[in-house]
Formats: C-alpha cells, structure tokens, sequence
C-alpha cells in the first residue's frame, strides 16, 4: 500500500445505500495509502451529491474500497462483463467511470448507460471503451 500506485474509489453506504464515492481512475497521490485516505474524506465530506456525513450516522455506515487495475481499451460492449470489469467511457474530453459487480446494475448495457450519463454523453452518442478490473476491499 505504501509502495505502489494506482486509482482507488472509496464507497460509503448507509442502511444499504449509497452516502458518497469519490475516487480516482488513475493514481494522483504517492501511494495507495494516500489515495485510499484523500478519496475517503472527499467521500464522507466533498461529494456534491450529499451532505457531509455527521458524527452520528458512523456506527451506521459500511465502507468499500476499490483498487483499480491498469485500463485495457476495447473495441465494444462485447468485451465486458459487468461483475468483472468496470467501465470507462469518453467523448472527447468528456469522460465517466462505473466500477464492476454493482448492486442493481445487471447488463452491459446499464453499466455503458450509467457511465454515459455521468460523463454527460447522451444516450445515442458513441464513446471509447476502456474497461478494467478492481481488487475490492
């Protein structure tokens, strides 16, 4: 954790649902310890979607972390495999991530829509493909 690097998600649900995730699809800290640490106060205090967790609602919460694999370009939705590989999609600078083996995500084509509708790539537009695999904790 001390001596490599990668991109890392860290998830927080509370009774089963999402709280806050922020992560990072490529390392930008000195290790995976860093990563894991900044990615989990931006989770619990700085995603837009929520509020900041409060004191009261720890005992609550279950934590996930998620340490991305390097990311493999492919060349269509045939090459995923939603418990398996993540997905990353871009159009020109506009890019979005769904990390594998989600809850309720249950096809490739979900996953590819999900990811698409993060990025603010309409459903009809063609995007890259990149998938990759996590080591969850």
């Amino acid at each position: 954790m001390y001596h490599s690097r990668a991109g890392t998600f860290v998830s927080v649900k509370k009774e089963g649902r999402l709280r806050g995730c922020i992560g990072t699809i490529q390392a930008v800290h000195g290790s995976v310890a860093e990563e894991i640490i900044e990615n989990a106060v931006s989770a619990a205090a700085r995603d837009p979607r929520f509020s900041p967790i409060e004191p009261e609602e720890l005992g609550r919460l279950a934590i996930s972390v998620d340490v991305l694999g390097s990311t493999e370009k492919i060349d269509s939705k045939e090459e995923l495999d939603v418990k398996r590989y993540g997905v990353i999609v871009t159009k020109g600078f506009r890019r979005g991530l769904l990390l594998p083996n989600l809850e309720g995500v249950d096809t490739v084509d979900e996953q590819i829509a999900i990811a698409k509708q993060k990025a603010g790539i309409r459903e009809g537009e063609e995007a890259a493909l990149e998938r990759f695999e996590v080591v969850r904790h």
